[in-house]
């Protein structure tokens, strides 16, 4: 996703979902998040979470790059790319990129991207744990699919 930050400068998040039960996982805030932040972000996931079958994704730069499409080969995650302009193939995070907009980029003003990083692990904390799921019968995503963390901590975001 993009937006910008009071000051005019434009920023990106990348935000990460488990379609399973509709917990985010990450969203990481920065200027770019070219293919190795992106691997990045996707190691301390594994790490903490294990390894996707799968990772369905658009066709952004960083997404479709050999370093990227590299790592997942050698991990043995298929990547399934949704087709340009059928963003429909991806409706869990197009879904939850709505209510991500609406609810924190559109209701903010940011100075700066520490301030969109703390107002979004505010939110995250709120949708996964407290926040009641149509779709999930009316519990958090945290409820509806507990996890077992093969790590200790939670992913914690990377620092740009």
């Amino acid at each position: 996703m993009h937006d910008a930050l009071y000051c005019g400068r434009r920023f990106r998040t990348l935000n990460v979902i488990d379609e399973a039960n509709r917990e985010c996982l990450a969203i990481e805030v920065g200027t770019s998040i070219p293919s190795a932040r992106l691997i990045r972000v996707l190691n301390s996931l594994i790490n903490c979470y294990g390894a996707p079958e799968a990772i369905r994704l658009d066709n952004g730069p960083e997404m479709v790059s050999l370093a990227f499409t590299e790592w997942a080969a050698a991990r043995g995650i298929a990547v399934r790319y949704i087709q340009p302009g059928k963003p429909n193939q991806n409706a869990f995070i197009e879904r939850f990129n709505k209510t991500y907009r609406t609810e924190v980029l559109d209701a903010h003003l940011f100075a700066n991207l520490q301030q969109v990083q703390t107002i979004t692990e505010q939110w995250l904390i709120d949708y996964n744990e407290y926040r009641p799921h149509d779709s999930l019968g009316g519990v958090p995503p945290v409820q509806f699919m507990p996890r077992l963390t093969l790590a200790p901590k939670l992913y914690q975001p990377l620092s740009t």
